[in-house]
């Protein structure tokens, strides 16, 4: 089969990419624009792979994306702006991106009848809970600019399927992390600050709290959505490891060898979700399991910037 794979030139896209290189014969084209979160480095690696191929391109740009993806038997499709901070001072590039993008791919995906057409999504869609976890069949209740262009993304390509047939999934993760993620999100800036020895920001009294899912768990997560799901459905993907970022910033603090006089208290951001949490019974049902513990995995992750300085150093730089 072969793959058109938009975004993958960002944190989870280029993860995915590994993935399916590593576990399949299918071929795969790379679609990104390499905006500030997309880097050309986290694919550097797989550059000479055979079954591998990069084309710069906007998902806004029609041109572009009817030039590069007929051909190609399904479509995954990770390319969005995705920082909640950035929506609330820009929220223009996020509704371009990810609903005039979101749109414009679904509309040429169709014209070149695609098999299967996976829309990445997130937990942010379902807004916040007190208790208990989202499940697919929720009312959407979005509270930021970023959130809110992600559910109208979702059900762009819900509509595409809807009226005209296209072949669309969707899932919607819980917060990701691992290695190539871009070092503003909290796990790598928290870990790439204190390998200089620099304070940490910790928002309000530090206590939202977010599901940590391993990004390897959401990329087979994906994969099996893309191979085994069922079309028009929604699949919820999660990890069960809930923590309030001051835990987080403890567990990296502890990890890392420093005390709270790292931590740096900062204003709360304006609309700060208090909590996500999502069912995760219908991805289990279709033969998902987390294979990463997330102690574990923070350390690998942190091991993994540790050892990846000319990754993140240039990135954050520019950041």
């Amino acid at each position: 089969m072969r793959l058109f794979i938009t975004g993958a030139a960002g944190f989870i896209g280029s993860n995915y990419v590994r993935h399916v290189l590593n576990t399949t014969d299918d071929e795969i084209t790379v679609f990104d624009a390499l905006t500030y979160a997309g880097h050309r480095a986290s694919l550097e690696d797989l550059e000479d792979h055979p079954r591998f191929s990069f084309v710069y391109g906007d998902i806004c740009d029609r041109s572009a994306v009817e030039t590069a993806l007929p051909g190609h038997q399904a479509v995954v499709h990770f390319a969005a702006e995705s920082h909640v901070d950035r929506s609330i001072t820009d929220p223009d590039a996020f509704i371009r991106t990810n609903c005039d993008g979101t749109n414009v791919l679904c509309d040429v995906a169709r014209k070149a009848d695609v098999e299967r057409f996976v829309h990445i999504s997130t937990d942010e869609v379902y807004g916040s809970i007190e208790r208990g976890s989202s499940s697919e069949t929720d009312v959407l209740n979005p509270r930021s600019p970023y959130s809110a262009s992600k559910a109208g993304s979702d059900l762009i390509a819900l509509s595409h399927h809807i009226t005209h047939g296209l072949p669309v999934s969707v899932t919607r993760s819980s917060n990701n992390y691992g290695p190539y993620q871009f070092p503003e999100k909290i796990i790598p800036l928290f870990a790439t600050n204190l390998l200089d020895r620099i304070k940490v920001p910790v928002y309000g009294d530090g206590k939202n709290i977010r599901d940590w899912c391993h990004v390897a768990d959401n990329c087979t997560a994906v994969d099996l959505v893309l191979r085994r799901g069922e079309i028009g459905e929604i699949y919820n993907i999660g990890a069960g490891s809930e923590l309030t970022n001051l835990e987080l910033t403890h567990a990296l603090l502890e990890l890392m060898g420093f005390d709270e006089s790292m931590i740096t208290w900062v204003d709360d951001r304006l609309g700060h979700d208090r909590r996500y949490s999502v069912d995760i019974s219908k991805i289990t049902a279709l033969g998902w399991t987390q294979q990463h513990n997330f102690a574990e995995g923070l350390a690998d992750t942190v091991r993994w910037y540790a050892d990846h300085r000319d990754w993140w150093e240039p990135l954050k730089a520019r950041a």
